[in-house]
């Protein structure tokens, strides 16, 4: 089912939607702003599909490996609620959010390669440290927790019509937020916007600041910021669900 969504989204929906800008900005496409939809969905899906095909014994880490791919704010939640009910889990719980978030780092990097791709190697360096600090935490706890098995309450599909249009939905608002940002208040305004996108989902701001970049609409050191700001914002909002969960 989830397979045949991602086919309607793919060669049904795009095909249909006229290439070219509308809008204030003009920096509304409605066929690139679903390519956007296509790449992050067709991401989950990938994630998605895994997850099913993988026994339950494959453990905590393909779980958080995955659940990056699909939703690390998911898989927040799904630890979280199975550390509350189970204290001994904790160890694991935390291991699988902080491979979830490991996972963003590099579903961000294959985005600007993506949509980015001449300015990868501007965009993409400074922040490699966020990575690898993410990957020596992950490590760390990984030895505290091997032998795990618990995969939390499993993902939900990524592919539901409505989730699409969502994000396609949200995408656009932020990428009108970026360039109006860009336009009309600078740098720190962009910065704003990106820390406040950047608390539910990091897809939106990553892919508007990358191909905004690309086009030398932004300067690449202001894009790269934006991204970060917004995986900080983003990790902070994690910490809260945790925290309250």
């Amino acid at each position: 089912r989830a397979i045949m969504q991602f086919a309607l989204i793919t060669l049904v929906v795009l095909p249909v939607l006229p290439d070219r800008t509308f809008g204030p900005l003009n920096v509304l496409n409605p066929r690139q702003i679903w390519w956007m939809v296509v790449l992050v969905v067709g991401l989950s899906l990938a994630g998605y599909v895994a997850y099913k095909l993988l026994p339950k014994s494959a453990g905590v880490f393909v779980a958080g490996v995955l659940g990056g791919l699909i939703s690390s704010t998911a898989t927040t939640v799904s630890f979280s609620r199975g550390a509350r009910n189970n204290p001994a889990s904790v160890p694991s719980a935390a291991l699988a959010i902080t491979l979830a978030s490991t996972v963003v780092y590099i579903r961000v990097l294959a985005e600007i390669a993506v949509v980015a791709a001449p300015s990868f190697w501007r965009l993409a360096p400074p922040l490699a440290p966020m990575l690898l600090a993410s990957i020596a935490g992950a490590a760390v706890l990984y030895v505290r927790s091997r032998g795990e098995a618990d995969r939390g309450s499993g993902p939900t599909n990524p592919t539901e019509l409505r989730s699409a249009l969502g994000f396609a939905a949200l995408y656009a608002v932020v990428l009108l937020l970026v360039a109006g940002a860009q336009r009309y208040v600078g740098s720190g305004g962009l910065y704003a916007v990106a820390g406040l996108s950047g608390l539910t989902d990091m897809d939106a701001i990553t892919l508007s600041t990358s191909r905004l970049a690309a086009a030398a609409q932004v300067e690449h050191s202001t894009a790269w910021r934006a991204i970060a700001m917004a995986s900080m914002s983003n990790l902070v909002f994690k910490a809260g669900i945790a925290y309250a969960l």
